[in-house]
């Protein structure tokens, strides 16, 4: 057999063991031992100190942004044994009033931590593409705080606008929601010309 087809075949039998592992095992981290739920809970104790300060700071920017995912977490595969925590955001309606077409509005909503688990965020995603979050991507210790950055992109927008932005997360029920509402005036069109 040529070597190429020996090196498939290994592949093949290493997916085929990952993907037993993950559905009879709960994850190839708990054959070994600790649950994913005690490493997260380990990882942010160890970094408690640096989160907060990132927090005070508003030091959160996309150097420290990865995928969503906790490297190692699972969080996103459903019946994860991920401690929940609850979230409570400052406001979840912004308003801007009135803005041009073509602008970007940016608003940053701002959150607690309430519960005494870490909150982690695996995902914030807005009701359209002209609607982008940012969120933080390192757990937020119990108690601490933090920031969802938030742009919508009103080009080709015109009129009254509500966007949604779902932030899913470990927390009951998984999935909150903030909205970033106003009116945007429309560029003017041009005059048509009859035919002839």
């Amino acid at each position: 057999m040529e070597r190429s087809k020996q090196v498939q075949i290994g592949l093949l039998a290493l997916l085929a063991l990952l993907l037993i592992a993950n559905l009879f095992g709960g994850g190839i981290k708990n054959w070994f031992g600790a649950s994913e739920g005690a490493q997260i809970r380990e990882s942010a104790a160890a970094m408690a100190g640096n989160t907060e300060g990132q927090l005070r700071s508003g030091n959160f920017n996309r150097t420290n942004q990865g995928n969503g995912n906790i490297p190692g977490t699972n969080v996103n595969t459903p019946g994860a044994d991920v401690p929940t925590t609850t979230i409570k955001y400052d406001e979840i309606t912004y308003d801007f009033g009135m803005a041009d077409e073509g602008t970007v509005v940016k608003h940053i909503f701002r959150f607690t931590n309430t519960g005494s688990e870490p909150l982690i965020i695996s995902n914030a995603k807005g009701s359209c593409g002209c609607t982008v979050p940012t969120w933080p991507k390192q757990p937020v210790p119990p108690g601490g705080k933090g920031e969802i950055a938030v742009e919508f992109n009103t080009k080709g927008k015109p009129g009254r606008q509500s966007k949604q932005v779902t932030v899913t997360a470990n927390t009951t029920p998984t999935d909150s929601h903030i909205e970033i509402t106003g009116e945007v005036r429309g560029k003017e069109q041009p005059v048509s010309k009859g035919k002839k």
